[in-house]
């Protein structure tokens, strides 16, 4: 078994308590290869933000779970190069798993903390499970984060065709019986890129979290499905053969707004696929004798790394705190 803090990484328990105590949220960006975990630490530590490293079932197969280990870590010491001696807060995080096996696996493999999803589940179920992961993973001082309700769209194996709000009567019941860390809740983001309709004018359920805000005050919630979908970047995918038609996401005035409350981790993930994608195409695009995988994927770190800065300093508001 390998410990979370032998790696350098830490906790989420502090930086939420910081994150709500600041009104800001802390990024929380996927990964699956080195490109996106450089711009990721580059842009956080550039931008002096926490961040958390997220890995979902799939990347974790994709990378390799020893790979991903060794790669946290490095980020760890790559932050620290970086930052010429200091570095950032860095949380290595399971978005999305679905099994106390899987979360167990991470935790002995490294993770510092871990999702565990039962919303699929029935509400007794999913406060079983979590329970479960719950009670091993504080045994490692392991962070958990819960879910109530169900976010539409699809990401990696997370794939659901309908909606269903967060029920504010039942967080605090599940908060105390399970003992979860954190909760994620449903108010209106929405997974994926294809979020919503041209013409739809998507709105996060504020006055939902405000009232799950009451029931269990000053508790961190987190916010999943939450890319903006920067329609420059859907252009360019599309200006250079991509077929991104009617791609819509969710506006990051309201994100803003609610990282300003109990919301402090926003989830992001397609945002940045964008941005590399973008960056790819175009470079394809504009030098088709191309084939050093260095002269693309390079332009696409940079342009992820662009947007991750972006995200910290004028949505999350997490720029400038990671020595709180």
């Amino acid at each position: 078994m390998i410990n979370y803090k032998d790696l350098g990484l830490v906790n989420t328990r502090d930086m939420f308590t910081k994150a709500m105590k600041g009104k800001y949220a802390i990024p929380a960006y996927n990964f699956n290869n080195m490109e996106q975990l450089q711009a990721i630490i580059m842009a956080c530590v550039e931008s002096q933000s926490p961040v958390i490293l997220q890995v979902s079932s799939g990347a974790r197969k994709y990378a390799n779970q020893t790979l991903l280990r060794y790669m946290a870590q490095g980020a760890v010491e790559y932050a620290k190069e970086l930052g010429k001696g200091k570095g950032i807060p860095i949380v290595l995080h399971l978005d999305h798993g679905d099994t106390f096996e899987l979360c167990k696996s991470c935790i002995d493999y490294g993770f510092s903390s871990v999702m565990i999803d039962g919303s699929h589940h029935s509400y007794e179920q999913n406060v079983e499970l979590t329970c479960q992961v719950v009670e091993y993973a504080h045994k490692y001082d392991v962070t958990v984060e819960g879910e109530l309700g169900v976010l539409a769209g699809v990401e990696d194996d997370v794939k659901a065709e309908h909606h269903t709000y967060t029920q504010p009567e039942e967080v605090e019941d599940f908060v105390k019986k399970t003992g979860v860390d954190s909760l994620a809740i449903s108010i209106g983001t929405s997974h994926g890129a294809f979020k919503f309709k041209p013409g739809q004018d998507p709105k996060i359920r504020l006055d939902i979290l405000r009232e799950i805000e009451t029931k269990i005050p000053g508790f961190p919630i987190v916010l999943h499905g939450s890319s903006s979908v920067p329609q420059d970047l859907v252009k360019i995918i599309n200006q250079f053969g991509g077929k991104m038609k009617d791609a819509i996401g969710i506006g990051e005035d309201q994100l803003r707004e609610a990282a300003k409350s109990a919301v402090c981790k926003i989830n992001i993930d397609s945002d940045g696929r964008l941005a590399m994608t973008a960056a790819i195409r175009k470079a394809f695009a504009e030098n088709p004798a191309e084939f050093d995988p260095r002269k693309y994927l390079g332009p696409a770190r940079d342009a992820l790394k662009a947007l991750y800065i972006h995200k910290n300093e004028k949505v999350l508001g997490s720029a400038g705190h990671a020595c709180d």
